[in-house]
């Protein structure tokens, strides 16, 4: 896809949501099944993603880590976006994205209550092939970093509500 395709596809969601603002705030949903043993069952729209324990909290590998997803919700959502931002900037960019998190376990198996749950560091690294100059590389970054939506969740914090109910028992 060039520019102009990416502009022409946009342009009539971008007008809709300059004469309606609330067009453009779209709630995303996920659901999950509690299955055998300890894992959870995640449709993803293209196949069906079993979650379950990460080796060193005790799973035996055969399932996905949500922390693996986790990382790998950041790569794609920054993968797309920085091929985006390219494709409007005219860059031709080929390269990879990584995502790494550093997790102390101590702290999800209540080892020591003063380890964190969840990842202390996030790194997103790009390691990219382009004729394009540095300034516009830094450009390409910014820019892919301001629109990234996964990146922005986990910089920005949101509120996070959590709910319980019963599942109807018939």
């Amino acid at each position: 896809m060039d520019r102009d395709a990416l502009r022409a596809l946009q342009a009539p969601l971008k007008q809709q949501y300059v004469d309606d603002p609330d067009a453009a705030v779209v709630t995303l949903r996920s659901e999950g099944a509690l299955g055998e043993g300890i894992t959870c069952s995640v449709e993803t729209g293209r196949a069906l993603a079993v979650a379950g324990l990460h080796p060193a909290t005790g799973g035996d590998g055969t399932t996905l880590c949500s922390g693996d997803m986790l990382l790998q919700a950041l790569t794609a959502c920054a993968g797309v976006t920085l091929a985006s931002v390219a494709t409007s900037l005219q860059l031709a960019v080929t390269g990879r994205v990584v995502a790494e998190g550093d997790l102390d376990f101590r702290g999800t198996l209540a080892v020591d209550r003063e380890a964190p749950v969840g990842f202390r560091e996030i790194r997103l690294r790009f390691e990219l092939d382009s004729d394009a100059t540095d300034e516009e590389l830094d450009t390409l970054q910014r820019l892919t970093e301001r629109y990234c939506v996964v990146y922005q969740t986990l910089a920005g914090s949101p509120a996070l509500e959590v709910t319980r109910s019963r599942a109807d028992a018939g």
